[in-house]
């Protein structure tokens, strides 16, 4: 052995050499991990895409208002146009999407007389529409 190996292991510096050597490959081991777990949290915009539907109906009966919940709830939306049912079935119908739209932390929005979208959380829609609608026997209050 050498006066220098002596000398330093007199005074412990050997080991300090090793610690930090561990310590750079295991900074170096995270970093890596790192890296690897990002890439597999990779979208494709395409299967996105995909999944966001806009379904059109025009119910002819109350007995639909399920049909429609469950396309909210698979998480598309749905435009309502309640002109083929009475004044009355078709407020019913609006009251129980409200309350569907409302357990699933979505949003009813009246489009047009008696029109309406229906849409779940995973959708924002923007912008306004004027409040001015031609007077028809079908009038919403």
């Amino acid at each position: 052995m050498s006066i220098k190996s002596k000398f330093r292991r007199f005074f412990e510096l050997e080991d300090e050499v090793l610690e930090e050597e561990v310590e750079v490959e295991s900074e170096n081991r995270n970093v890596d991990e790192r890296q690897a777990s990002s890439e597999k949290n990779v979208v494709s915009l395409q299967s996105v895409q995909q999944m966001t539907k806009v379904i059109l109906i025009e119910p002819r009966d109350y007995a639909e208002v399920q049909d429609i919940a469950d396309h909210l709830k698979n998480r598309k939306a749905v435009v309502i146009n309640t002109h083929r049912v009475s004044k009355e079935q078709a407020r019913r119908i609006v009251d129980f999407l409200s309350g569907t739209v409302y357990a699933i932390g979505g949003d009813i929005q009246k489009v047009g007389t008696g029109i309406f979208l229906c849409t779940p959380d995973n959708i924002d829609v923007t912008g306004t529409i004027s409040e001015v609608f031609h007077q028809s026997s079908n009038d919403w209050d």
